[in-house]
């Protein structure tokens, strides 16, 4: 019996004991925002042990922005020494998170961020208004606020295209007056499809969205994911004039379209949905499939000012939009043109730092 026992003894010692799972690596980042921008610096950051910033950390003139990897946590202490630099605010994702600036030294400040993502999300990097961000109402429509102050990547090297963002806003706002007129955004919504209407942003070197362009995409299903996309980048110049249209069909790459080349969006079935047609004067003709036409063009040729939106041939609306980077404020007008008295002003209050909006306010 004394054998059996000093033998179970012996197997149960030899069994090694359960080695439990290291953490999985999960990311987190964070914008330190300077209370003035300024020569563009960078701070020094204190992480917990076993955590580390990854490479690409980028200071602006208003921001210093980093990723953070580790083992996941729902909040990791993170502290930021920027000498002579007063922080006034931390992004995380689209949330403030709480500062605590040191009672020794003000130019210090511990703050916590949720390090919990599979893998870098550039949401912190991204200021983004959606006058309509849900893809069941036939037009999902996302406006980038892009700030002269947070340049970072390639547009570093390049003079500020702030007129190219100016008539990108004027474009999408007159593309969804056509949308909606003509029926194409109902008829997206009760196919259970939708259009797409976005800008290009210049603050995320994650995403070298270069040159300036918009988007006029369609997708035949309810998300971004969906079978047979028609995604085209209308390319402008410093006028907002536009010249080029890489127009990108999921499964067949990319059609290039310059003026007076009709590009084609049909869906799945090969059914017409829209045509689109740079103008030789840089604007943009828009055909549905019942054959209605309308133009989006400039009076001046300055698309970043104003531009009119032509109903088969004949005057019909113009925009005029502004938008202050700085104060979280967007305003839109549309007038009427020739003979029919219209006119409709929408001022957008948004964080400026996230872009989510606070309040419409019509007048």
């Amino acid at each position: 019996m004394k054998i059996r026992l000093l033998i179970l003894a012996l197997l149960l010692w030899s069994v090694p004991a359960p080695v439990s799972a290291a953490p999985a690596t999960a990311y987190g980042g964070f914008r330190v925002v300077r209370a003035s921008p300024g020569t563009p610096s960078t701070p020094v950051v204190s992480l917990p042990g076993g955590y580390e910033v990854m490479s690409g950390a980028t200071a602006s003139r208003a921001e210093f922005f980093a990723f953070v990897r580790g083992p996941s946590a729902t909040a990791v202490t993170v502290t930021v020494s920027w000498p002579g630099q007063w922080i006034t605010d931390v992004i995380s994702g689209k949330a403030h998170v709480p500062v605590e600036h040191d009672a020794a030294d003000p130019f210090t400040v511990r703050f916590p961020i949720p390090v919990t993502g599979a893998s870098v999300n550039q949401n912190t990097l991204q200021v983004y208004s959606y006058p309509s961000g849900s893809t069941a109402t036939g037009v999902y429509w996302r406006i980038e606020h892009n700030d002269p102050d947070r340049v970072a990547g390639p547009w570093t090297s390049v003079a500020w295209p702030g007129n190219q963002a100016a008539s990108v806003i004027n474009y999408m706002v007159a593309a969804n007056l056509v949308l909606q007129d003509s029926g194409l955004a109902a008829e997206a919504r009760r196919r259970g499809h939708f259009f797409a209407l976005m800008g290009f942003e210049t603050n995320n070197p994650l995403h070298p969205d270069n040159p300036p362009h918009w988007h006029l995409s369609y997708y035949p299903g309810l998300t971004f994911g969906a079978a047979g996309a028609h995604v085209p980048h209308f390319w402008v110049d410093a006028a907002g004039r536009t010249f080029y249209n890489g127009m990108d069909v999921q499964g067949r790459g990319r059609g290039r379209f310059y003026v007076g080349d009709p590009a084609e969006i049909r869906d799945p079935a090969g059914a017409l949905i829209i045509t689109m047609t740079i103008r030789a004067d840089g604007g943009l003709d828009l055909r549905g499939p019942d054959g209605r036409a309308y133009s989006i063009t400039s009076a001046g040729g300055d698309f970043g000012a104003e531009v009119r939106v032509l109903r088969d041939g004949a005057g019909w609306r113009w925009v005029r939009s502004g938008d202050s980077v700085t104060g979280g404020v967007l305003v839109t007008h549309v007038g009427g043109l020739g003979t029919e008295a219209f006119h409709q002003t929408l001022v957008y209050r948004y964080d400026r730092l996230t872009g989510t909006i606070l309040a419409i306010h019509p007048s």
